[in-house]
């Protein structure tokens, strides 16, 4: 006899989340971020930069969330019926994660040349930013100016962590771990249900 599963709360149900992924070695924790969204009932479109697609496949996420995975502003099936503008009308919290050194630059300088920057630039959605990098590349005074300015302009950050970093080194720069970042994304949620 097969003991029941626990059963989910539902509590997300009719909510719209946009995750944006990028380039990163911990893209395979934004697979469980989107699992656990949709079960607790969101409806969860996914973004996917060329860089994200060499760690995690498109599959991967059309199987999680049942949606086409938007991978370019140029798909020739897609051009007519602005999707990027469409997904964004309709989101209520967006995530960016991993949100790479390159991401974080591109936001915080409003720029928009791909498919993930141009998602963050036309949402009007609270963000929630999960940076994931090299030690140095998230001390770097560049990378530190960019974060200040998406906290300046009330984007989320949540982490990074310290610990064992896919270079093989110990510091800050590990992604936060799934549980906090769902946490950001509902505490946006509600913010923006209450607002």
């Amino acid at each position: 006899m097969n003991p029941t599963p626990p059963s989910s709360p539902r509590d997300l149900e009719g909510r719209e989340v946009l995750v944006c992924v990028c380039g990163g070695v911990a893209a395979y924790k934004t697979c469980e971020v989107v699992s656990k969204l949709v079960q607790r009932g969101a409806g969860v479109t996914v973004a996917m930069s060329r860089a994200a697609r060499k760690f995690v496949g498109r599959a991967t996420f059309e199987a999680l969330t049942a949606r086409r995975v938007l991978t370019g502003l140029w798909d020739e099936s897609l051009i007519a019926d602005s999707p990027h503008i469409r997904a964004t009308a309709e989101t209520d919290a967006a995530l960016v994660a991993p949100a790479t050194a390159n991401i974080i630059g591109k936001i915080a300088g409003g720029l928009a040349d791909d498919i993930v920057s141009t998602l963050v630039m036309s949402t009007v959605a609270p963000v929630v930013v999960a940076p994931a990098m090299n030690d140095r590349m998230w001390n770097n005074l560049f990378v530190q100016a960019n974060v200040r300015r998406l906290r300046e302009a009330g984007y989320t950050l949540v982490g990074p962590g310290e610990g064992w970093l896919a270079c093989r080194s110990l510091g800050a720069g590990r992604m936060a771990e799934p549980a906090e970042i769902i946490d950001a994304v509902v505490a946006a949620l509600h913010a923006k249900k209450s607002a």
